[in-house]
C-alpha cells in the first residue's frame, strides 16, 4: 500500500497584504525550495529508509526530488502470515482461514498503513520541526495520493469527509476489471487530495480518515483509541459536518467509546493535537441508548447567536474568528447583513476562507463578508460602529498587561452597541478528569478566570467605558463549580464618542 505526499516551491512573502493595520513590509522574498518537505517530514530527499512496524516494513523514499517539485513516498510492504501469527484474537471477520492469507491487505491503503504513518511520521505529525519552524507553522501547496483506497460509501463519503477540511478531492472509482467494464466499480477509490494546508494538519486527516472510509481497524480497539482521535482530531473534528460518523467509524461501532470521545471532543473542543494523553476510563458502557452529548463549541455557538438575535444586530464582527466557525453560522443566518472575520494570524485567516469557500460563493452571499487581518490590542477603524462584536473564547490568549489595550480598542475605539465576550470558567476544570490538577485547558492560555474574576472584570470594563453587562451560562450549570464556558454581555447605555463630539 502506498501513501506519496508531494509539495512545489514557491515564494516567500515579507508582506501580508490582507489590509493596512498588518504588519510587515511590501515585496517578495526568497523562493522556498520544494526539498524542504524532507525538513518537515524529518527524513532525507538523499537516502531510501526503512522501518519495521507491526504489520511489515515501511519504506520512506523520494521518487522526485528537485528544489521545484518534491515527493516523498510511503510504502507499506505488509507480511500476510507475520499478522495472522501475531494475531491475539482469532474472531476479527475474516470467515473462513484461507481469508485469513488471502486478502487486499498488501495492497490496499487501511488502518494498517495509518499505524504505519504515526511510527514513521510521528514527529511531523505533532507540527514540530527544530530546522524550519516557521515552515512547520504554515500552510504550504501538498497533493496527497493514495492509489487503492477501500471506501465504503463511494466518492461521496470521500468528498464529505476531506472538502470541509480545505481539500479539493479527486476520487476515482476503479474498475473491477478493465476487460469487464460490464462488472462495474469496485469498491476501492483512486483518492487524490490537493489543498493549501499545514503539513501536520494533512496528515493528521489522512491518519483518521483512513480506517473511516474503509469503515474497519485491523486490530482490537480499545480505550487507547479514543486517546489517538482526541490527539489527532482535536484542532478539526469536533467542528465537522461528519463528527458523528467519523468517530464512530474509527472506533469501530463500539457504542462506549464513541460516546466517550464525543464527550472529550465537546469538554476540551479547542485543545491541539497532544495536549491531552490521558486514558478515558473503561467503564462508560451505561446508557447505550443515551444520545451523545452536544459539544461544548457547539453550544457556545449556539449561545452566541442566541444574544446576537435577541439584540437585533445586523452587522457583526466575529473577532479572533480562528477557522471560522462563528462566521459560517453567521453567514447561514440572513439576519446578518454584514459579517467581519477578523483575526490576527493571517494563516487562521487563509483556514477561514477555505472553510467558508469563499471561491465558489454566490455574489450576494460574498458582499455580506469580509475576512481582515487584525490586532485586538490596537485601534483598527474597520471595526468602529458596529452593531456587535463578538469575542469567542479570545481573551484568555491575551496577557494580563495587555487587556487594558484591548478594553481601550474595543469599548472605547471600536465603541459597538454590544460586546459578546465568552471565556472558560477555571472552576468547572476539575470536572474534567483527564486535565491535571492545576492544568489549563489549552497551552496558548494565558489565564483562566473563575466566575467571580471574570465577573470583577467585567463590571469594571462596564463601569469605565459605559456599558451595562450581564452574565450567562453556557452548558451545564453544575450547582457547585458553575458552568464549563461564561459568558459576558455588555450594552452600550452611553452614546458613541463620535455622536458625543458631533
Amino acid at each position: 500500500m502506498l501513501l506519496t505526499i508531494t509539495t512545489s516551491a514557491e515564494p516567500v512573502a515579507t508582506a501580508n497584504a490582507r489590509g493596512a493595520n498588518a504588519p510587515g513590509a511590501d515585496g517578495i522574498g526568497s523562493t522556498r525550495p520544494a526539498t524542504d518537505l524532507g525538513f518537515l517530514l524529518h527524513k532525507n530527499p538523499a537516502r531510501v529508509q526503512a522501518f519495521e512496524v507491526s504489520s511489515g516494513t515501511a519504506h520512506v523514499f523520494y521518487p522526485e526530488a528537485t528544489p521545484t517539485r518534491c515527493t516523498a513516498a510511503l510504502l507499506l510492504e505488509i507480511d500476510p502470515v507475520g499478522l495472522v501469527r501475531g494475531r491475539r484474537r482469532p474472531d476479527s471477520g475474516e470467515g473462513f482461514s484461507l481469508g485469513q492469507y488471502v486478502n487486499d491487505r498488501p495492497y490496499a491503503a487501511s488502518s494498517l498503513l495509518a499505524v504505519a504513518m504515526s511510527r514513521v511520521f510521528k514527529t511531523a505529525m505533532t507540527g514540530r520541526c527544530q530546522a524550519r519552524p516557521e515552515l512547520a507553522a504554515s500552510a504550504i501547496p501538498l497533493e496527497l495520493a493514495v492509489p487503492v483506497l477501500p471506501c465504503r460509501g463511494g466518492p461521496d463519503l470521500a468528498r464529505r469527509l476531506f472538502e470541509p477540511l480545505g481539500w479539493e478531492v479527486a476520487a476515482e472509482p476503479i474498475m473491477l476489471d478493465e476487460a469487464f467494464p460490464t462488472w462495474g466499480d469496485s469498491r476501492y477509490l483512486n483518492l487524490r487530495l490537493s489543498g493549501r494546508l499545514r503539513l501536520a494538519d494533512a496528515l493528521n486527516h489522512v491518519y483518521v480518515l483512513l480506517p473511516v472510509l474503509d469503515d474497519s481497524k485491523h486490530y482490537w480497539v480499545s480505550t487507547d483509541e479514543v486517546d489517538k482521535l482526541v490527539r489527532a482530531g482535536g484542532g478539526w473534528l469536533a467542528g465537522h459536518p461528519e463528527r458523528a460518523l467519523i468517530t464512530r467509524r474509527y472506533l469501530a461501532h463500539r457504542s462506549s467509546l464513541y460516546h466517550a470521545a464525543l464527550a472529550r471532543l465537546a469538554e476540551v473542543d479547542d485543545a491541539e493535537p497532544g495536549s491531552f494523553d490521558n486514558a478515558v476510563p473503561a467503564d462508560l458502557d451505561q446508557d447505550q441508548g443515551a444520545e451523545p452529548p452536544v459539544p461544548l463549541a457547539e453550544l457556545r455557538l449556539g449561545a452566541v447567536l442566541a444574544v446576537l438575535r435577541a439584540a437585533g444586530a445586523h452587522r457583526v464582527a466575529d473577532v479572533g474568528c480562528g477557522e471560522g466557525a462563528l462566521t459560517a453560522a453567521l453567514l447561514a443566518d440572513q439576519s446578518f447583513s454584514e459579517v467581519i472575520a477578523a483575526d490576527v494570524s493571517s494563516r487562521a485567516l487563509d483556514t477561514a476562507e477555505r472553510r467558508l469557500r469563499l471561491d465558489r460563493m454566490p455574489p450576494r452571499q460574498r458582499e455580506r463578508i469580509r475576512l481582515m487581518q487584525s490586532s485586538l490590542t490596537y485601534r483598527d477603524q474597520r471595526l468602529a460602529g458596529l452593531d456587535a462584536l463578538v469575542l469567542m473564547e479570545v481573551i484568555e490568549h491575551i496577557d494580563l498587561a495587555r487587556l487594558s489595550a484591548l478594553e481601550r480598542t474595543v469599548f472605547g475605539e471600536a465603541a459597538p452597541e454590544h460586546v459578546v465576550v465568552t471565556t472558560p470558567n477555571s472552576e468547572y476544570n476539575v470536572r474534567f478528569e483527564f486535565l491535571p490538577p492545576s492544568a489549563m485547558r489549552h497551552r496558548d492560555h494565558r489565564f483562566e478566570w473563575t466566575r467571580r474574576e471574570f465577573a470583577g472584570w467585567a463590571e469594571r470594563v462596564a463601569a469605565e467605558r459605559g456599558y451595562d453587562v450581564r452574565f450567562l451560562p453556557v452548558g451545564p450549570d453544575d450547582r457547585e463549580v458553575g458552568p464549563p464556558t461564561q459568558m459576558a454581555v455588555f450594552t452600550r447605555r452611553q452614546p458613541r464618542p463620535e455622536q458625543v463630539s458631533a
